[in-house]
C-alpha cells in the first residue's frame, strides 16, 4: 500500500506554533521517522514561523522526489509575490499552496477580499490550495462554487484552532459534512489525534472520520498526520486508519491512505 502523509511541517528556524514541538524538523529526521513507520511519502507544508520553509522543502524534494511534495505559501498581502505562482509547479517538488491565517492581521483576510485575486489565478495555472480553514467553512463552499476548477482542501477536517477535546473538535462537523456537495472540495483528516484526550485508538474522533467518509468519499478524504503536533506515533497515526476502523477497508483504504491526495495535487504514483 503506497502510504503519503498529507501533511508534514519541516523547519530549521523562528518559533513554532506552541501545539508543534519547539526544536527544528529537518529532512533527514523526517525520512527516518517515515522509514520506521512504513510511510512512503510526505507532503510538506512550510510553515511561516521560518521564512525559508519553501526553500527548505524545494531542497528536501529536490534530493528526494519520491518521497517530499510541497504545497508551499507566498505573502498573499505584498502583490509582487504574485508573479511568483506563474512558475510554481516548476520548482521541484511544488504541487500546489497551502494557507493559514493564525495571527490577528490575517484572519479577516478569507472574508474581507484579500483573498480575492488568488482563486481565480489558482484555478487558472491548476494550482490545488489547502486551507486551514476551520473559522470559515461556509466560506469554502461559496469559493468552491465561483470556482469549479479549483481544487480545494480543507485542512484538519475543519477543526477550529485551539480546540482541546472531541466535543469541541466537531462542533462546526455538520458546516464541514456540508461542503461535500461541491466536488472541486476534499478533507484532509490530518492531525485528528492530537485534538482529543482518549489515548490510543482515540475512539471519541471515531465517528467524525466515519462522517467525513460518507459524505465525502474515498477519493476526497485524505490521511495524514501533521506529526510535529502529535503526542502519540506515526506509526499509531497509521494504523489508527488501517486497523482501527472496520468500514475502511480494501480499495477505499488504499485511496485514503494516500493514493487520493496524490491524484488531487497531480503527484504521480
Amino acid at each position: 500500500m503506497l502510504i503519503a502523509d498529507a501533511q508534514i511541517h519541516l523547519w530549521a528556524k523562528g518559533n513554532p506554533s506552541p501545539q508543534h514541538r519547539q526544536t527544528p524538523y529537518l529532512m533527514d529526521e523526517a525520512l527516518r521517522d517515515m522509514d520506521a513507520a512504513g510511510i512512503s511519502r510526505a507532503v510538506v507544508h512550510p510553515v511561516m514561523w521560518d521564512p525559508d520553509s519553501n526553500e527548505l522543502a524545494v531542497e528536501a524534494a529536490a534530493a528526494h522526489p519520491d518521497r517530499f511534495g510541497i504545497m508551499g505559501w507566498v505573502y498573499l498581502d505584498q502583490p509582487e509575490e504574485r508573479a511568483k505562482l506563474e512558475t510554481w509547479k516548476q520548482r521541484p517538488g511544488m504541487k500546489g499552496l497551502r494557507f493559514y491565517f493564525s495571527d490577528p492581521r490575517s484572519r479577516s483576510w478569507p472574508a474581507d477580499g484579500t483573498l480575492d485575486w488568488l482563486w481565480p489565478v489558482a484555478e487558472r495555472l491548476g494550482l490545488p490550495v489547502s486551507l486551514a480553514a476551520g473559522a470559515f467553512l461556509p466560506k469554502v463552499g461559496e469559493i468552491a462554487a465561483r470556482h469549479p476548477g479549483l481544487r480545494l482542501s480543507v485542512d484538519h477536517m475543519g477543526v477550529p484552532p485551539g480546540t482541546d477535546g472531541a466535543e469541541s473538535a466537531y462542533r462546526n462537523l455538520d458546516q464541514l459534512l456540508a461542503l461535500a456537495q461541491h466536488p472541486n472540495i476534499a478533507v484532509k483528516a490530518t492531525g485528528q489525534p492530537g485534538y482529543v484526550r482518549d489515548p490510543y485508538p482515540f475512539p471519541s474522533i471515531h465517528d467524525a472520520l466515519h462522517r467525513v467518509f460518507d459524505a465525502f468519499g474515498p477519493r476526497r478524504m485524505f490521511w495524514g498526520t501533521d506529526i510535529t503536533r502529535m503526542h502519540c506515533s506515526w506509526r499509531q497515526c497509521v494504523t489508527l486508519f488501517t486497523e482501527e476502523l472496520p468500514w475502511l477497508k480494501g480499495a477505499d483504504l488504499d485511496l485514503v491512505m494516500g493514493r487520493a491526495f496524490c491524484d488531487w495535487i497531480g503527484w504521480a504514483v
